[in-house]
Order: structure tokens, then C-alpha cells, then sequence
């Protein structure tokens, strides 16, 4: 898929529109919404190697430390002696879990058709 690639508006109604993903997915969304859908243009732009702690200043990048190098007020896997793992599972420096719940609610309501349908229907088309 080239970058800027666009969804496509099948059908409106009053209220919705039905639009086409790139990946395929038909799916409902409302009129009064925005946004832009696409493909970056750069995807490997991820991989650019940094020579040096300047060029990620540069690009407004600032360090993070370690929750294990903080001191227990810091973070709740800091203190201990030497280098001990947190002793816990995952947090954030509030104490909120970072892995192992979901955090999106899935709401299939508004998909009328997944991607993965489509490519089965293209499958059987193809043969």
C-alpha cells in the first residue's frame, strides 16, 4: 500500500456514512466526525540509527530513566539494594498496571465487514 492511501465513502445516510478502509473493513462512522486514515509515507523512518545524544535532541526526544534505578518515593520499583528487579508486576509511577489488561473496549457494533473476511473472499475468488 503506497502512502496517502485514502478510505472511501460507500454509502450516507442522515446520520452515518459506511467507508471502505484501505485494509478493506467496511465500517460505520458518523458525519459529524474528522480524521485522516492512511498509510505513513516513510515506514522504515523508525529504523533511523542516532550518532549521537544530540541528534535525538534534536528531534525533541528526551531520556527516560529506568522505574528500577528511581528511589521507592520515585517509582514503586525503585529502592533495594544493588540491582533487584522491581518485585512487582509491571506499573506505571502512579501504580496503574501497564500490561496485562486490556485497555480498549471492543465494540464491533460499527463493523460491517472485518479485513479478514475480505481476504478470505478475495482468497476464494483467486482460485
Amino acid at each position: 500500500m503506497l502512502g496517502g492511501t485514502k478510505a472511501q465513502i460507500l454509502r450516507k445516510t442522515k446520520y452515518f456514512a459506511v467507508i471502505r478502509l484501505p485494509s478493506g473493513e467496511l465500517r460505520y462512522t458518523h458525519l459529524s466526525l474528522s480524521a485522516t486514515i492512511g498509510t505513513i509515507l516513510n515506514p522504515n523512518l523508525f529504523r533511523l540509527k542516532l550518532r549521537k545524544a544530540g541528534q535525538s535532541m534534536w528531534l525533541n526526544k528526551s531520556k527516560t530513566v529506568r522505574g528500577v534505578a528511581m528511589n521507592p518515593i520515585d517509582h514503586p520499583h525503585g529502592g533495594g539494594e544493588g540491582k533487584t528487579s522491581g518485585g512487582r508486576p509491571s506499573v506505571s509511577p502512579h501504580g496503574w498496571l501497564t500490561k496485562g489488561f486490556p485497555t480498549k473496549h471492543k465494540k464491533m457494533s460499527h463493523i460491517i465487514r472485518t479485513r479478514r473476511k475480505t481476504k478470505e473472499l478475495k482468497k476464494k475468488v483467486n482460485a
